[in-house]
């Protein structure tokens, strides 16, 4: 039996975001997921019921400027706002499960904000997933766009932009692209500021693996063609920590946890989450 739960989060830094969770009757592993651009926490709900099923006690929240949650749509003042409410989510989720370690997924955005935070908050967790880290800048985003964004966000930080992302590129599953297509809570554009908090956050990361001391399984798509696997690989050859582990799907695209394969690849996370629960 599984139990779900949705409730406010009042941060540290005063905003309110938007939580969900889903809850065995007994749990032995703790999760909290941390979604991507664009999306929101409702769109795992297939992932924190299988999680669930399976004896973990799976948390998520909505980013501030995404889906249920308080803040501008698509905009950040900056990129360590996102690392705050990571924070007060983790310290929320202790308190609710005081014999548990947690245990940190992020995809995408998502990924590259838990790398950020495990190099710069050093969390004391048990272990970290990342699934189609967003640590290299996509190759269809030219440095005259780059450029622009960062004049643009001086005199218009508020300003929207395309955010270019391709849905075609998140899965072959038709269904999965559909259903983003339709989600009211979705959006295709993102402000100035937040493309340049995003574009430094990636630079200041991608270069301090290094710094990484909780146990990390790193995993892409290798046919992902919205965040680079090109990232994952060379953030994981900078990683000192162990254990550590790297696996590229082959033909997968950017949301491996929304492919045709996706059980296989929650069997992967699944089996990590295990051996660092232990």
């Amino acid at each position: 039996m599984i139990r779900r739960v949705e409730s406010p989060l009042a941060t540290a830094a005063g905003r309110s975001l938007f939580r969900r969770s889903w809850l065995p009757a007994r749990p032995e592993h703790l999760l909290l997921l941390i979604h991507g651009f664009a999306e929101h926490s409702g769109r795992y709900e297939h992932f924190g019921a299988w999680f669930a099923a399976r004896g973990c006690a799976v948390h998520a929240y909505d980013q501030q400027g995404h889906g249920r949650s308080e803040g501008l749509r698509a905009h950040a003042r900056r990129f360590d706002d996102f690392l705050d409410d990571l924070g007060s989510m983790l310290a929320a989720i202790r308190a609710e499960h005081p014999g548990l370690r947690p245990q940190l997924v992020g995809h995408s955005m998502g990924g590259l904000i838990l790398t950020a935070f495990l190099c710069e908050r050093a969390p004391d967790v048990a272990g970290a997933v990342t699934s189609g880290a967003a640590l290299a800048v996509s190759e269809n985003l030219s440095r005259g766009r780059m450029l622009a964004a960062r004049v643009l966000r001086r005199v218009a930080p508020r300003l929207g932009l395309g955010a270019g992302l391709d849905p075609e590129g998140l899965s072959r599953d038709p269904e999965v692209v559909r259903a983003y297509l339709e989600d009211p809570l979705v959006f295709r554009r993102m402000t100035t500021s937040l493309a340049v908090e995003l574009m430094n956050a990636i630079e200041r990361t991608a270069r301090s693996a290094g710094r990484v001391r909780v146990p990390l399984l790193m995993l892409h798509g290798e046919a992902d063609p919205i965040c680079p696997s090109s990232g994952t690989r060379r953030f994981f050859e900078g990683l000192a920590v162990e254990p550590r582990r790297i696996q590229i799907y082959p033909g997968l695209r950017h949301e491996i946890f929304n492919e045709p394969e996706h059980v296989r690849v929650f069997e992967d996370v699944l089996a990590w989450v295990g051996a660092r629960s232990r």
